[in-house]
């Protein structure tokens, strides 16, 4: 572990200011130059894999002695496939279009100005995230090729990793006559450094919580920057009784079983009355030969004996786990009344062949994704096309749904005109 920082706030009102005067430099940028950079952090990494590893390795051997779960040391450990997921990821987004400079809506007044909008980075963004390293990759590239600074805290489990990823990114940045300021990893484990970074708006502009529901509660309540995030994933899957029965089946099937501890995974299935004795005897057998525990409705445990009691508490619950919770609706209007008592706002399917019924279902949930006949699974930046993303937003202000790097832009008027003046 490093040493000590006895002044935290002073450490982070430099790293603050540094990356203050870096976003000025950053919004300076071509795209060619962001794109250099991005290609160079990515041959770095590749050249440094056995130091990046055993950078890694002190951090697995010090989650071993301190407890962690079998879990969080998977998602800590670099493996060599994860090294090459990072190295693919930062060329992939050197490949994408740049957001930035782009303008749209120009149009003529009648006062003969031409009037329109140009995209442009929000500044500098915070990141706080937890046990990924590769985040930490990540969430440089995607800020880079948008145009902002970046300050990332991530976990104090993951340190030594975050910090050699973070040399990389540095070599690279300076590679292509960046400044390697544009990319800070706080170098201290303190969690003073955390309640710093979020009060800091003279030097940060938003943050980016990534992590578990502790995490984010407390980034949003203590927070004195603008917050983009969402808390669940309490997603909700409706088979209407106009749905072609295949079709559901393998979306109910995929979004509960594809992945289990994803924001994005299946946590309540919603069939209405006149076909639930038809697919839930079926669907239900195939989530019982996965191992995934059902909870239901009375309903629904006549149909599945099986089935435990679902209880209040369970229609409010992200399990991330093999749980899923069932509810037999009489039809659209009942469970578009229960999704919008019990969603998180993050992803809701129908599956319907009803056009109508469909429509309404989009135009009805107020959710950050509404689909129809698909799987919540895709709700993904890279599924979506935006190439990655930084995480999902379930705010309505500014960035919602998968923020991707337009989601990393704001919006500002511009005006061309030609000596004109107001009268």
């Amino acid at each position: 572990m490093p040493e000590p920082i006895t002044d935290i706030t002073g450490y982070m009102n430099g790293v603050g200011a540094r990356a203050r005067a870096a976003s000025r430099a950053l919004a300076r940028a071509g795209t060619a130059a962001k794109d250099e950079a991005l290609l160079a952090i990515a041959a770095d990494l590749d050249a440094n894999r056995e130091q990046l590893i055993r950078e890694n390795e002190k951090d697995l051997e010090s989650g071993v002695r301190k407890g962690l779960d079998a879990a969080l040391l998977d998602r800590l450990e670099l493996t060599p496939g994860r090294i090459d997921g990072m190295i693919e990821g930062l060329r992939q987004i050197a490949a994408l279009p740049d957001p930035v400079g782009g303008i749209s809506d120009l149009k003529y007044r009648p006062s003969g100005i031409q009037v329109g909008r140009m995209r442009v980075p929000l500044g500098v963004v915070g990141i706080i995230y937890e046990s990924r390293p590769n985040v930490t990759a990540d969430a440089a590239a995607l800020c880079l090729k948008s145009g902002n600074a970046t300050v990332l805290r991530g976990g104090s489990e993951a340190f030594h990793s975050n910090q050699a990823i973070a040399a990389g990114v540095r070599r690279g940045l300076e590679q292509a006559g960046l400044p390697a300021d544009a990319v800070q990893v706080v170098a201290t484990t303190d969690r003073a450094a955390v309640g710093a970074l979020i009060t800091m708006p003279e030097f940060v502009d938003v943050i980016i919580p990534r992590g578990g529901r502790s995490l984010i509660e407390r980034i949003s309540n203590e927070a004195r920057v603008p917050v983009i995030k969402h808390l669940d994933g309490i997603c909700h899957l409706y088979i209407d009784d106009e749905a072609d029965l295949e079709k559901a089946l393998q979306v109910a099937f995929n979004a509960k079983t594809q992945r289990y501890g994803t924001c994005n995974t299946l946590e309540t299935l919603l069939v209405a009355e006149d076909i639930a004795e038809t697919v839930l005897p079926e669907l239900g057998g195939m989530y019982r030969e996965k191992g995934v525990e059902l909870r239901g409705c009375e309903t629904t445990r006549r149909l599945l004996p099986y089935a435990v009691a679902a209880t209040d508490e369970d229609w409010d619950t992200e399990y991330l786990a093999p749980i899923l919770s069932i509810r037999v609706v009489k039809d659209l209007d009942e469970a578009l009344d229960h999704i919008n008592r019990h969603s998180s706002r993050h992803t809701e399917s129908i599956i319907t062949e009803n056009y109508t019924r469909a429509r309404r279902f989009l135009r009805e949930v107020d959710s950050s994704s509404v689909m129809v006949n698909a799987s919540t699974r895709f709700a993904d930046g890279f599924e979506y096309g935006l190439g990655a993303e930084i995480g999902i937003s379930t705010d309505k202000f500014h960035a919602r749904g998968p923020v991707g790097l337009e989601g990393l832009t704001s919006l500002k008027f511009i005006v061309l005109g030609d000596g004109h003046i107001r009268t």
